[in-house]
């Protein structure tokens, strides 16, 4: 049996802003966007080079669900951007001025650093070393 997360559902505030700060500040690409109602878009982003799983921008339909933009882990580290080059991807980000609020670090797992999407959800972008990439891959 196989299986595979598909999409990781994020919520925003708009789609449109959402859309230009995954596609311009992060460089990820705009997989889909197709308009379903007056209201409700199936938006879809991913990261350039990734296979199976992408984000999906979920407009906050109420005041619920409005209050956890921003805050969807409870302040924990929500995603992990993972990269083959972090210093080539730390340095275009921050002249494209993403937020890190945590400087880079070599960890035993690889090089990490914090960053806040738009909305300041917290992400790691994260080189994994070579061993931590093997494991990956042997499960």
């Amino acid at each position: 049996m196989k299986q595979h997360i598909a999409h990781i559902a994020l919520v925003v505030r708009d789609y449109d802003e959402a859309i230009a700060f995954y596609t311009q500040k992060l460089n990820f690409r705009l997989i889909e966007d197709t308009v379903l109602s007056d209201v409700k878009r199936w938006v879809l982003v991913a990261p350039p080079g990734a296979k199976e799983c992408c984000l999906l921008l979920a407009k906050a339909a109420n005041e619920t669900q409005a209050a956890h933009i921003g805050n969807q882990t409870g302040g924990r580290v929500f995603l992990f951007l993972f990269t083959e080059d972090f210093h080539r991807d730390y340095e275009e980000m921050l002249q494209r001025g993403i937020h890190f609020v945590r400087p880079p670090k070599e960890e035993p797992y690889g090089t990490v650093a914090v960053f806040e999407d738009l909305y300041g959800n917290q992400w790691d972008l994260l080189q994994p070393n070579e061993l931590n990439t093997a494991a990956q891959l042997e499960q």
